[in-house]
């Protein structure tokens, strides 16, 4: 999980002077974790405003995109008959990227997974203790496939096959850092780090005149992997130690294959990708984490994406980075 390298210390709000930009911590829940915002912002910036325009923007990504929530716009949408059903801006410029990225991947990201969330506990169905049978992951994978959707860009609605069910989780995150930056475009300000979750997005420079430094940590918390300088990038992180449970000696992870329908079982803990959209690199990295270090990397490097893969070795981890993520560490 990326995290900001930590200077300077975070309160919330906390004001620091800087010449005639303040420093300000905010923050607040979002998507069943946090969001937090540091702003090197002109003084008269009304921080009230800017934390309510962040909150709101994230706001509005949970009302159309949880599956948590039975009246969002995609649990509608997960409950509607067959046939076209027009969606929110948002809401499709979300399902138009995951369906591209899907095309892109043949078919190891898929936004109609949900079948697959539910059955594995990962959803808002029950959590499970046991893994899945066979033919349960079978009725599910019935449900699943990405080509099963049709979009009409211009009209902004999708085909929902009768069984189909949509789950934005692994991109939603994202988005919100997106919504929540733009929100702080939009008023003016110029420098901030944001993070929803621990996906984040920087733009400018801190008031010292620093870049913003992010550290992607290893798994297991024991140091980072590797440090970034954010300006105009964001980073997202999948891995197989946030959500997982344990059976039989074996752990079955939250990230899940939907050529298979099963929790991946390669040897990756981690994949961190860096691009200009949280958006996207929050779906690649989940894509990255299903294909594997070698079918990921290949792909990594066939699509210029900047990508840190840290694999499981005996009791630590290898770490192997595409040129393009290189090209961005800081070397601190």
């Amino acid at each position: 999980m990326p995290h900001p390298v930590p200077e300077p210390a975070q309160g919330r709000p906390a004001l620091r002077s800087a010449g005639d930009r303040v420093f300000s911590d905010l923050g607040g829940p979002t998507m069943g974790t946090t969001w937090s915002a540091r702003l090197a912002a002109p003084a008269g910036l009304d921080l009230r405003q800017a934390h309510a325009r962040v909150q709101d923007a994230l706001d509005g990504v949970v009302a159309q995109m949880s599956t948590w929530l039975p009246g969002s716009d995609l649990c509608r949408f997960n409950r509607a008959p067959e046939g076209w059903h027009a969606l929110p801006a948002e809401c499709f410029e979300v399902l138009q990227c995951a369906w591209e990225l899907a095309r892109e991947t043949g078919g190891a990201y898929d936004p109609t997974v949900a079948p697959l969330v539910d059955l594995w506990g990962f959803g808002p169905a029950a959590p499970r203790t046991v893994p899945a049978s066979q033919a349960e992951v079978d009725a599910a994978l019935a449900r699943v496939g990405w080509y099963r959707l049709r979009l009409d860009p211009a009209a902004r609605r999708a085909w929902r096959p009768a069984d189909a069910a949509l789950d934005f989780s692994s991109i939603a995150k994202g988005y919100g850092v997106d919504r929540a930056a733009a929100a702080l475009d939009a008023l003016g300000v110029a420098n901030y780090l944001v993070e929803v979750g621990g996906e984040l997005l920087g733009r400018g420079r801190r008031p010292d005149g620093r870049p913003w430094r992010v550290a992607v940590e290893l798994p297991d918390g024991s140091g980072p992997a590797a440090v970034l300088a954010l300006d105009g990038l964001s980073v997202a992180t999948s891995g197989d130690y946030r959500r997982y449970f344990e059976a039989g000696g074996r752990r079955y992870s939250h990230t899940l294959d939907p050529r298979t329908g099963r929790p991946v079982e390669h040897g990756l803990a981690s994949v961190a990708v860096a691009a200009q959209q949280c958006m996207r690199a929050d779906a690649q990295a989940t894509a990255l984490a299903v294909l594997g270090l070698e079918a990921g990397m290949e792909h990594a490097r066939r699509h210029g994406l900047a990508a840190l893969f840290v694999s499981h070795a005996g009791d630590g981890f290898d770490s192997r980075a595409t040129p393009a993520f290189e090209a961005l560490l800081t070397g601190e």
